[in-house]
Parts: C-alpha cells; sequence; structure tokens
C-alpha cells in the first residue's frame, strides 16, 4: 500500500521543453540508428536537466523511436504527486512527476502523465495501457509479480516523544514496556504488535489505535501516551509545528525511519531494460545533486537514498 499519511502543500513546476537533432549535442541511441534528441526540462529550485548521451544509449530501440514515455498516476498524493491546477486533471506537480521528468529528460525522452484509478494502475501496466506507474507507490513483492521498480526513496516508520525525550527512546528496542500511539490499521500497528511478541518479551508494548495520526499525536500531547509511531516523513513535519511540545527521534541506525520501504517507479516486469535505463538516470540525478535539491524542494530530504535500486521490497 502506499503511504497515505503524507500530506505536504509545496509549489514546484517542471517546465518541458524539446530540442530535437541538436548537431554535438545529439547521439546515436543502441539499435535504433538514429539521433538522440535533447531534451531538457527546467524543475523549479533546481533549474535545466538535460539529455546525456552516454545514458541515452541504455534505452531500447523500440521506446527510443517512439520518443515518449506514459506514465500513469493518482492525484492527489502530496507531495509526490498532485494537480497543478484545482478543477484540471490532466497537468501535474510533485516530487515523483519533477523527479520522472528529469530522469527521462537524461534518457533523451518525453515524459507525460496520466490520471488513473490507484487501485487500476498495476492492472493496467500489465495489460499494456501505458509504460510506467508513478506517485509515491511502494515497492512490494507482491507487485513484483507484475512489476519492476526503480527504488528512488525509502520511508519507514518514526518515533514522536515529548520535548526533550525524557524517556530516552532511541530505537524500536526502547518501545518495549511503553504505550505507543498509531492509526488504526496502520503498517505501524502491525509491525509494533509482532514486534513486541517477539522481542519484548515481559515487556510487551502497550499499542493505541487512534482513527487518525492527529489524534495519536494529541494522546501524546495529553499524555495518554508515550510515543507516537507513523511514517517518519510525515512526523518530519508535525514535529516542525509542534515546537516546545514534541520531538522526532533521530536513529542514525535507520535514518529513513524503522523497517524502511522503498518507493519506487513501476514498469512492466518484462521491460527490465527500461527500468536498468532509468535506474541510471536517477543514479546520475543523485551524484550531480539534482536528486537532493528535487527532494529537498518538495521537503523530502528525509526519504533519500544515495544508491538508486531495482526491486529492493523489504515485505
Amino acid at each position: 500500500m502506499r503511504i497515505r499519511q503524507l500530506a505536504m502543500a509545496t509549489t514546484a513546476t517542471a517546465l518541458l521543453a524539446v530540442t530535437a537533432g541538436c548537431g554535438g549535442s545529439s547521439s546515436t541511441a543502441a539499435g535504433s540508428g538514429g539521433k538522440v534528441p535533447t531534451i531538457t526540462v527546467t524543475i523549479e529550485g533546481v533549474g535545466p536537466i538535460s539529455t546525456d548521451a552516454n545514458l541515452a544509449k541504455k534505452v531500447p530501440a523500440d521506446l527510443r523511436g517512439r520518443g515518449t514515455v506514459t506514465v500513469a498516476t493518482n492525484a492527489p498524493y502530496e507531495p509526490f504527486i498532485d494537480f497543478k491546477q484545482e478543477g484540471r486533471t490532466d497537468e501535474f506537480k510533485g516530487l515523483d512527476y519533477d523527479l520522472f521528468l528529469a530522469a527521462s529528460a537524461r534518457l533523451g525522452i518525453k515524459a507525460t502523465f496520466t490520471q488513473q484509478p490507484f487501485d487500476g494502475l498495476v492492472p493496467g501496466l500489465q495489460a499494456g495501457k501505458y509504460d510506467a506507474i508513478a506517485g509515491g507507490i511502494t515497492d512490494k513483492k507482491e507487485r513484483q509479480q507484475v512489476a519492476t521498480f526503480v527504488d528512488y526513496s525509502a520511508s519507514g516508520t518514526g518515533f514522536l516523544v515529548k520535548t526533550g525525550n525524557p524517556l530516552g527512546v532511541k530505537t524500536v528496542v526502547d518501545l518495549c514496556g511503553r504505550k505507543v500511539a498509531v492509526q488504526k490499521a496502520s503498517n505501524q500497528a502491525k509491525n509494533l504488535a509482532a514486534y513486541s511478541t517477539e522481542s519484548c518479551a515481559g515487556r510487551a508494548i502497550e499499542v493505541k489505535e487512534y482513527p487518525e495520526n492527529p489524534q495519536a499525536v494529541q494522546a501524546l500531547i495529553a499524555g495518554n501516551v508515550e510515543v507516537v509511531a507513523a511514517t517518519r516523513v510525515n512526523l518530519v513535519d508535525t514535529a516542525g509545528t509542534l515546537a516546545g511540545k514534541a520531538d522526532l527521534v533521530d536513529d542514525p541506525s535507520a535514518p529513513n525511519g524503522w523497517l524502511a520501504s522503498p518507493n519506487g517507479f513501476g514498469f512492466l516486469k518484462s521491460k527490465k531494460d527500461v527500468a536498468e535505463a532509468y535506474r541510471a538516470a536517477v543514479q546520475s540525478l543523485i551524484d550531480d545533486g539534482s536528486y537532493a535539491k528535487i527532494l529537498g524542494q518538495w521537503k523530502q530530504t528525509p526519504i533519500a537514498v544515495k544508491q538508486a535500486t531495482i526491486d529492493q521490497a523489504i515485505d
């Protein structure tokens, strides 16, 4: 499942400018027998990102011939994907939008996004209705039966405590014997119950479920629980609004959170060559700092990874 707790209101814009056949900036794609067009996208807060001729050679000939990749998404799901303008469902913005356009530009491809129902994304990919899926989608082993994922970030569980962390909570180990608030039916509820049974002998975690994360946070502030466990990236934003009341635990051993699951761009399983091209493109954005700027623009630095990978689902 996607991590639906995320909600941020930030503005970023990706402007697409395409220039084909630009003399020395063009090259020949492997097996395509033609010129690679130079494509430039200008990402707000980042600047222009253009085609890398060597990376473009990784793109399979059939996709190179089309020159366009169609991406299905399900908006709104901030900060990963959202509608650029209220009332229109054909223009998008968001972290995934910016990052996918940037990676596509590196490969000399134009990316176009289309709105689809969330539960239809994977079936539609399998049916060949589009080339890729994006929008804060968690790479899961079940989904890998159909899709290959280029994992570009990771998001796990974080822990919110009273200001000053009087109980000295550092990792999940310190939750044994504590009252911990979670959102009802969340991954945190399931995972903490399992951890308590397996690892907290005689000192069970008292998991208290609330309808939504805001109620869990209020329970902490009111002193009814000792810790809130929720998606870490969500708690980064929450902690920022609770100065003097609550702190986010910083665990250097798990910078993306406990049991961090990767988020990825999905491609049809039979198109692993396309996935590998995009993995290389995302890695190039990591290496030159563009990736960090895109995540920073959307206030998502805590979910950053150092390496773009493929199919690294943990469950």
